[in-house]
């Protein structure tokens, strides 16, 4: 099997992949240097062109494909290749599963963790993600309307996505058309489509004019759509509903919330449900008092406060005001506090945490260090991370056992197929 591509200038060599990284590259070694190679797998043997520096290694361009290695399968999405969404459809699913698995053992190994500790990896499928983020771009009479290319803030103009829901892949064709028309030469728009459990959740952020015309073109747009809601949000400020049909609402541990617009939410209903099956089950049965920390809008608060009562802290004034809500009209007011803090900035104290019984905490992929030292001085008894990058939470694990917890047990969750992104929820119990 030989592919070439364009040749040009640029430093050529033949290389043979040996390893797969953590970005979905396949990787050699030249003159001690990584080199990142896009769209190979180990064993591949290709004529390859340096391009320049990347990550402390080399990122080259596939010139051609002269031999390929095992485990290679066609890719299903037509725009595999120059969309930087999805970087391993060409393996197989079973070398797959084991990378995706490798990703966590290598977080927690840096750290002097054994593999031994990470279980087997839990899958969601494709086309299951009820949240989709688009960048778009007015060029000419074109409409520009898609993902981010790999490594470059060029849009791949897309015609379908297989991660997402069947809803969301069907909104793609009507609503490049709607932003053709609306937006002029230039300009550009970000877009977060979510699908809820009343339909479909829009916001559109953009410079663009937004006159009692254009707010005539996107309320009907939402009724041609049948959208639940559609928000617009201009720079600097805060979005507003132009059309609100039905008020969204996703539920967490059967309450109803209604979600922020583009606010954050796990990707997929199914995995959301796995993650929260984890963290139930290493709840204490006898735990009366729970810290929900970066709490969101209430993932796991409220399956929590089924339990027990639950303390939710986030730094998102918008999430904390939908938790509450939400937790008032279901007369929870009694179990669930809540409480809006930055985290990352003032962690809760060691001395705040006294006697309480257990500690859950879900910080963004930069980890939550300063936190991890406070629970480190604290006497809870159980702490439940859920982390979507195993690097950072393999540091903020070391901090915790260094502090006298032991890391039960870490289960690796995939809710971005065919992508370097993977999830996990861990254990710690006090020594």
């Amino acid at each position: 099997m030989r592919r070439k591509t364009r040749r040009g200038g640029g430093r050529q060599m033949e290389l043979t992949v040996e390893t797969l990284g953590a970005r979905g590259d396949g990787v050699t070694q030249l003159d001690g240097r990584p080199v990142f190679l896009p769209m190979t797998l180990p064993g591949d043997r290709v004529i390859a062109r340096i391009q320049g520096e990347r990550g402390g290694g080399l990122k080259a361009e596939v010139v051609e494909l002269l031999e390929t290695g095992s485990g290679r399968v066609d890719p299903p999405c037509p725009h595999f290749g120059p969309c930087g969404g999805c970087t391993v459809q060409h393996l197989d699913p079973a070398p797959y599963g084991e990378w995706k698995r490798d990703l966590v053992v290598q977080g927690l190994e840096r750290r002097g963790f054994s593999a031994d500790i990470v279980a087997p990896l839990i899958q969601t499928a494709p086309g299951s993600r009820r949240r989709m983020s688009l960048r778009a771009l007015k060029q000419g009479k074109k409409l520009r309307l898609g993902f981010n290319g790999r490594e470059s803030r060029f849009i791949v103009d897309l015609e379908t996505c297989l991660l997402v829901t069947p809803g969301l892949r069907a909104l793609i064709a009507p609503l490049r058309a709607a932003l053709s028309a609306a937006l002029a030469e230039r300009e550009q728009a970000d877009i977060v489509v979510t699908e809820t459990q009343t339909g479909l959740d829009l916001l559109i952020s953009s410079a663009a004019n937004l006159d009692l015309q254009a707010r005539e073109n996107w309320a009907a747009f939402a009724e041609a759509q049948d959208l639940a809601r559609l928000s617009w949000q201009h720079p600097d400020e805060e979005s507003e509903p132009l059309s609100v049909r039905r008020g969204p609402q996703v539920s967490f541990g059967g309450i109803a919330v209604e979600p922020v617009p583009g606010g954050f939410l796990q990707p997929s209903v199914e995995g959301e449900r796995t993650l929260t099956d984890l963290v139930m089950s290493f709840v204490p049965k006898a735990a009366e008092t729970i810290a929900d920390l970066f709490s969101g809008a209430g993932t796991f608060t409220f399956p929590l406060a089924a339990r027990a009562r639950v303390h939710a802290v986030e730094g998102d004034e918008r999430s904390v005001a939908a938790l509450w809500s939400a937790a008032r009209r279901a007369d929870l007011a009694n179990r669930i506090t809540v409480e809006q803090r930055d985290l990352m900035r003032q962690p809760v104290g060691a001395d705040e945490l006294e006697g309480g019984d257990c500690v859950v905490f879900d910080p963004p992929r930069a980890g939550a260090r300063d936190q991890a030292l406070e629970l480190g001085d604290s006497s809870i008894a159980t702490v439940i991370a859920v982390s979507c990058n195993p690097n950072t939470f393999g540091r903020d694990a070391r901090i915790l056992v260094d502090s006298g917890y032991e890391l039960t047990e870490v289960t690796p969750v995939d809710q971005f197929p065919w992508s370097g992104h993977v999830e996990l929820v861990a254990c710690f119990k006090r020594n």
